[in-house]
């Protein structure tokens, strides 16, 4: 009796260390197969109504990567921002919206800004618009990044259009990501347009139904226009949105909402693509 317990204490020991020898060679074996990236968009409305460094703080608890934004003030205001957020690479635009005052593009990033740009964009309606890039590396792997302030407009008349056709087609990495201030909401066609050059808003993968909601006018709820601060991501990147909201404030710091997202991209895309 003792010599059949001893061997099924033996064999259940064999078992157990053979199953966590399994799954430590599945651990070793398994390298990060996603990467997170943690985003924001903010139209300022040139720091008329908070210092960068409460806007700083406000984004604190969002431990962003990077941040997109608009209506910014020239010189070191972005910069300002990344030193309360611990965030030490900005990059400002050149060309402030219809010529106004203090209203330039501009990125923060917890990374290194590489390829930085400025793309002047045409149509109807007020201009100059613009947008800004640069591309960043998060965990090892390439991104590019834009942050935008565009007029609303139609198909194929505005700047929506112009970042559609001219600015967008000639991006060479294979994880982008565009956000900022389209003055348009999701299903103008001014969105469709940009959505058709395969770009996704995280709303979609949020389940956000944002017919209801509103980003502007954060200080005057009887003057909102609806969501028109949006993030996109390329749909060739295979990415997600899986966390993400209109930030929601007691006391405005803007006459905008800043919105923000978590997107998860795939590390190898060539072997998702072979999975599909």
């Amino acid at each position: 009796m003792k010599a059949i317990k001893l061997l099924s204490l033996v064999v259940t020991g064999m078992v157990i260390a053979g199953m966590c020898g399994a799954t430590l060679c599945l651990a070793a074996s398994s390298p990060e197969e996603s990467i997170t990236v943690r985003v924001a968009s903010y139209n300022v409305e040139f720091s008329k109504s908070a210092t960068p460094e409460q806007i700083g703080e406000m984004f604190k608890p969002y431990k962003l990567d990077i941040i997109g934004f608009d209506e910014a003030p020239d010189g070191d205001w972005t910069a300002r921002v990344g030193k309360v957020l611990g965030m030490k690479y900005s990059f400002v635009g050149e060309i402030s919206s219809a010529n106004h005052k203090d209203k330039y593009k501009t990125i923060l990033s917890r990374t290194p800004l590489e390829s930085t740009d400025e793309h002047k964009l045409t149509g109807r309606g007020w201009n100059p618009a613009s947008v800004v890039s640069a591309t960043t590396k998060i965990d090892g792997v390439p991104f590019a990044f834009y942050s935008l302030h565009i007029c609303k407009s139609g198909a194929n008349d505005g700047h929506a259009f112009s970042l559609a056709t001219e600015v967008l087609p000639k991006e060479a990495a294979e994880r982008v990501i565009v956000v900022g201030d389209f003055n348009n909401n999701i299903g103008d066609a001014a969105m469709s347009t940009i959505e058709g050059a395969g770009f996704r808003p995280t709303w979609n993968d949020l389940k956000i139904d944002v017919a209801k909601e509103f980003t502007y006018n954060a200080q005057d709820s009887k003057k909102n226009l609806g969501v028109i601060d949006h993030i996109l991501y390329n749909t060739a990147a295979r990415a997600r949105a899986t966390d993400g909201a209109i930030i929601e404030l007691k006391n405005p710091l803007s006459d905008h909402k800043p919105v923000w997202a978590e997107i998860v991209f795939p590390r190898n895309l060539e072997k998702v693509k072979s999975e599909k």
